[in-house]
């Protein structure tokens, strides 16, 4: 795909993290796109000759800037330090890609357009679009992204995303600053904990679809092992996300039917588990009104959390926040075009905007 007009005009930095990248990181360099302005490398204390191979292609090509960490940080930590250069920098929007060649370059336009037209805050790739993509994948694999996918939607409230561990993402420069990056992973969990931290920043998220390029490049993290040890970090970025969005910011109606929901389904099962016990210990027939009493609050808290289900998903944001944030006139005529516009996500930007800036390393 190629850069239209409005794309040119943005400047833009990829960033790459590189871990015993050496193999290559000179192929991946060489094929990012001319209008790219910045390419922001940071060698993670890599012990190959990964640090001299960019430093070679730097000579060749003054948009490659080499960073290098003494101590290994792992990719969230790489990606964070190369988001603080970008920024530096003055980069409009910042894109990561990886060192192992399987992001193809050539789509990195569609992926930072729905930031260009001020549709979304951060984009990432999707390499499920299509039916047949699924239908190649093997049977564990195929469950095991299916599994992960459905946790992230849970934990996010993206729920228009899919395939959350892929790294080809792009982030409108505005938003870096903002990052508790304290929340943010520095390992595998990085693109998963970079949707939970947006998630509580209220920024609009997109899924872009770009078709996996594989090669002999070798995969460190499946989704299948993904599965096994991501629920307990997703887990507790759930339960934080619906205190701070349905709690702390604000109390509606999705408060009430998470609440009610899950106090109606506790009583129940701890009612009716109790009698049951109660009736295997006495081997008595329990009271039609006794079993009533235990159904009725699990029926009706299984329908009160569907509901709030329905509202989370209804809640999902709309208005970009770099345009929320930044541009006051802009995002006021977005909120008038739209459709969907409610006081939920006007509380959350009006508290972004108070937030003081974090200057970037």
């Amino acid at each position: 795909m190629k850069p239209d007009s409005a794309i040119a005009e943005k400047r833009v930095a990829v960033v790459i993290p590189a871990f015993r990248a050496e193999a290559h990181i000179t192929e991946v360099l060489a094929n990012v796109p001319h209008f790219v302005a910045w390419i922001v490398v940071v060698d993670d204390a890599s012990p190959d000759n990964t640090a001299a191979v960019v430093a070679d292609a730097a000579r060749r090509d003054p948009r490659i800037r080499l960073l290098q960490h003494d101590v290994n940080q792992g990719v969230g930590g790489a990606v964070l330090t190369g988001y603080h250069e970008a920024y530096r920098l003055g980069a409009d929007i910042v894109v990561k890609m990886d060192s192992d060649g399987q992001m193809d370059p050539r789509c990195l336009p569609a992926l930072i357009d729905p930031i260009v037209r001020g549709q979304a805050d951060y984009t990432k790739g999707n390499r499920y679009v299509h039916a047949r993509q699924l239908r190649s994948m093997p049977l564990l694999r195929r469950m095991g992204n299916l599994g992960l996918s459905l946790l992230t939607k849970l934990a996010s409230g993206y729920w228009n995303l899919f395939d959350p561990t892929n790294g080809y993402t792009a982030i409108h420069a505005a938003l870096i600053p903002l990052l508790n990056e304290d929340a943010i992973a520095r390992r595998y969990f990085f693109e998963s904990s970079m949707l939970l931290e947006l998630s509580l920043l209220r920024a609009v998220t997109r899924d872009v679809y770009i078709p996996a390029k594989y090669g002999d490049e070798t995969s460190h993290l499946s989704e299948f092992s993904a599965l096994l040890e991501f629920p307990g970090p997703l887990l507790r970025g759930f339960l934080r996300r619906l205190w701070i969005q349905y709690l702390v910011r604000d109390f509606g109606i999705t408060s009430v039917f998470m609440i009610g929901g899950t106090l109606l389904l506790l009583f129940g099962l701890i009612f009716g588990g109790w009698h049951w016990m109660l009736a295997v210990r006495s081997l008595a027939p329990t009271p039609t009104g006794t079993v009533m009493l235990a159904l009725l609050p699990v029926i009706l808290g299984v329908q009160l959390l569907l509901q709030a289900v329905a509202g989370d998903v209804q809640n999902t944001p709309t208005v970009p926040l770099h345009i929320a944030a930044f541009s006051p006139d802009a995002y006021w005529q977005t909120t008038m075009d739209s459709s969907v516009s409610t006081p939920r996500e006007e509380s959350a930007d009006d508290e972004i905007l108070s937030r003081p800036k974090k200057q970037a390393a």
